[in-house]
């Protein structure tokens, strides 16, 4: 429609996580949205040259499909997250990402709310703020935040429950991926590894997806110290599903702080299940990773076999 506003999201990032808020909550104040396209070669280029040497890998890819969005849209979404209250709260790079992308790409609109729930900033009222500054009643944008909230809770149930009917059917090795939204769907870090278990008959589970406030509430078991809210989110899923898989795969870009302490975390403190710890860098070939998750699979395979002629003997 001519002269409706123009949204650019990043498809990186906790794009992943809340895909559906957003898309739905600009639809429905009548913006258009434009995603970047799946992380690419180029992007991945580009997000290089847009970056330190010291940003992860997942960070990098960021400011790539930022210089993809360039100059296509009337704003670009980058929003500021830094916690969800006492003892929750996330990777520092999500509270940066607003002032570094602004210094970076001086020329680009951006449109953002503040999550800070310590400090009385919650996401009702970022997105109220985003509405206002996009000319929006607020009427208008209450009632597009409410359906698009509903809409990501209901997306996020459906697909936990989709996932525990998943788990307890068939008989193929099931193993636990446990890596954040933007790592696992992500073209270049995640998909290689999904995509070679899956030819490998392995039937892939993602601890994402599971029902974040069990999963929050079960990493306690791990640690009761640790507050970092998404790997929370992600660590509990071990817990969740114990019994139900035969190995567990972190995978992380390097070199990110927080998944490579909380990763080894797990690694040193999780006994009885086959782990193994995947860091993806810019560097990384996928024979490496393929020759690595292919021994993994042995060993699983070799463990479920003694298992199996223990109970015959």
């Amino acid at each position: 429609m001519k002269g409706e506003i123009t949204i650019g999201i990043p498809r990186a990032f906790l794009y992943f996580k809340y895909q559906y808020l957003w898309q739905t909550f600009f639809a429905d104040l009548n913006c258009q949205v434009i995603l970047s396209p799946e992380t690419n070669k180029k992007i991945l280029k580009d997000g290089i040259d847009h970056s330190i040497d010291e940003s992860c890998l997942s960070a990098k890819i960021y400011m790539g499909h930022l210089a993809y969005l360039r100059g296509k849209a009337d704003y670009i979404l980058v929003p500021r997250i830094v916690g969800f209250g006492e003892n929750e709260e996330v990777c520092t790079k999500f509270n940066a990402l607003y002032d570094i992308v602004k210094n970076t790409f001086k020329d680009v609109n951006l449109l953002s709310y503040n999550v800070d729930v310590a400090n009385q900033e919650s996401e009702f009222k970022g997105f109220m703020r985003m509405g206002r500054e996009l000319g929006k009643n607020p009427v208008q944008v209450l009632k597009a935040y409410l359906k698009a909230k509903a809409i990501q809770t209901k997306k996020e149930h459906q697909l936990a429950a989709e996932q525990e009917s998943l788990i307890r059917t068939g008989d193929k090795l099931k193993i636990l991926i446990v890596s954040h939204d933007y790592n696992t769907y992500d073209r270049v870090v995640g998909y290689p590894i999904i995509n070679y278990l899956e030819s490998l008959d392995i039937v892939p589970i993602y601890a994402n997806i599971a029902d974040k406030k069990k999963t929050s509430e079960k990493s306690k078991l791990i640690s009761e110290n640790l507050y970092w809210t998404y790997n929370k989110e992600l660590i509990g899923a071990i817990d969740h599903y114990q019994g139900e898989i035969d190995g567990i795969i972190f995978i992380s870009t390097f070199p990110c702080g927080p998944d490579s302490l909380v990763n080894e975390l797990c690694l040193r403190k999780i006994k009885g299940v086959p782990m193994a710890n995947l860091i993806v860098d810019e560097l990384q070939g996928e024979a490496g990773l393929q020759t690595r998750i292919e021994s993994f699979v042995d060993i699983i395979m070799e463990r479920k076999k003694a298992g199996r002629n223990a109970q015959i003997g």
